[in-house]
């Protein structure tokens, strides 16, 4: 079998199937929009208010969204029992991981220029440092995609998946600096703060956005990619335990 042929169809058939689900558009789509309206409409149109915000939003955008996709795609096919079945296609399991959560990647990356779009509206992004966004957008979405394949592949029900995401997904809000400083916490929160992927890549999209960021942004990107190999690993892992091994 060609590899990339079954690639390209796992991917298909996952878009086609599930990408327009409820959890999916109310979590995904409007939940973004409606932060990203939110925030916007209550910063009014000054440029250093706007851009102040974009970090945050994009980061959520990205967030909800790709932990929704994978909460709804992997979720529903364990239920059904196709998950069990696509485990014996002649394909390595890596492969096949991966064209499960490309598609939430690629959904967390549009999502990602819904506020940019919305925010080119209100206010210049001249200054924006658009060579950085998208490698930075990409590596956020990965993690997020990698996290939400980690959180479906360890429970049974497309709720349980959405609880435990939020369990993850709403501490994040106000531990990552997406709206103020991580310096502005409690001290015994933020080592925390740093334990959590997202951080990172909301300091390299302050610094994307004309902000400064507070690690230099090699290292940003260092950690991010260590995350995104790590939660891969055990997400293949853990599947390995409960259904092949």
């Amino acid at each position: 079998m060609r590899y990339h042929i079954a690639f390209w169809n796992i991917l298909i058939k996952d878009v086609r199937s599930y990408y327009l689900k409820p959890p999916n558009i109310s979590w995904g789509i409007i939940f973004p929009l409606a932060w990203t309206g939110m925030f916007f409409v209550r910063s009014g149109s000054g440029l250093e208010s706007v851009m102040s915000l974009l970090p945050g939003v994009v980061a959520l955008s990205i967030l909800f969204g790709t932990t929704s996709v994978l909460a709804v795609t992997v979720t529903f096919e364990k239920r059904g029992r196709s998950f069990e079945r696509l485990l014996l296609a002649p394909i390595p399991l890596e492969l096949l991981m991966l064209a499960k959560t490309s598609g939430a990647i690629l959904f967390g990356v549009m999502n990602a220029f819904v506020p940019v779009l919305l925010a080119s509206f209100i206010t210049d992004l001249s200054g924006t440092n658009w060579g950085t966004l998208l490698p930075v957008v990409l590596l956020i979405a990965m993690a997020s995609a990698f996290l939400g394949l980690l959180i479906a592949v360890s429970v049974s029900e497309v709720f349980e998946a959405q609880t435990f995401s939020n369990f993850v997904r709403f501490p994040t809000i106000f531990l990552c600096g997406l709206f103020f400083p991580i310096a502005m916490l409690p001290a015994f929160l933020q080592p925390l703060s740093y334990a959590l992927p997202l951080t990172y890549g909301v300091d390299v999209l302050h610094d994307v956005f004309g902000g400064r960021s507070v690690l230099p942004l090699a290292l940003n990107f260092v950690v991010l990619g260590v995350y995104c190999t790590a939660l891969f690993v055990f997400s293949l892992r853990n599947v390995r335990r409960r259904w092949i091994l």
